[in-house]
């Protein structure tokens, strides 16, 4: 895992809200190849870099200069680690569509989307804040070695 510099929490939320209408036109559609690029973005931000979401660039270079400057930053691990079980419900709706399980793919397409609108309407990350309760209770599972 790369180590990624502290980030704008501007950012993630306006990658949410991209992400939520993604999995929102999923559901709409049925789209197992939608979910399945939205999984391999997951899987990119997770296991290599934030700085590979394309979204992030979107925000940095058209959003984020007509916004306000912060100093708020936050760090990056807790939101690699929620990319990562973005990742793994992706990849369970994608694997449920695509084989023709449409219930499984609904429900982890489902949760994947209350996750996203939770995190860009109220700021809530659910998987942040299990990364946050996991280095808290299980520490070694929660850091690199």
């Amino acid at each position: 895992m790369s180590k990624d510099a502290p980030v704008d929490p501007r950012g993630p939320r306006f990658s949410a809200w991209i992400t939520t209408a993604i999995l929102v036109v999923v559901l709409l559609t049925g789209s197992w190849r939608l979910l399945a690029a939205q999984t391999v973005l997951f899987g990119l931000c997770a296991f290599i870099s934030l700085k590979l979401n394309p979204w992030g660039h979107v925000y940095r270079f058209a959003v984020q200069p007509r916004l306000t400057p912060t100093s708020e930053r936050e760090e990056a691990a807790p939101l690699r680690f929620a990319q990562g079980v973005g990742f793994v419900f992706a990849l369970v709706g994608t694997i449920g569509y695509a084989t023709g399980l449409t219930a499984l793919g609904v429900i982890a397409t489902s949760a994947a989307l209350v996750a996203a609108l939770l995190n860009a309407a109220l700021g809530l990350c659910l998987g942040c804040e299990m990364f946050l309760l996991l280095r808290r209770y299980a520490p070694a599972l929660a850091r690199p070695q």
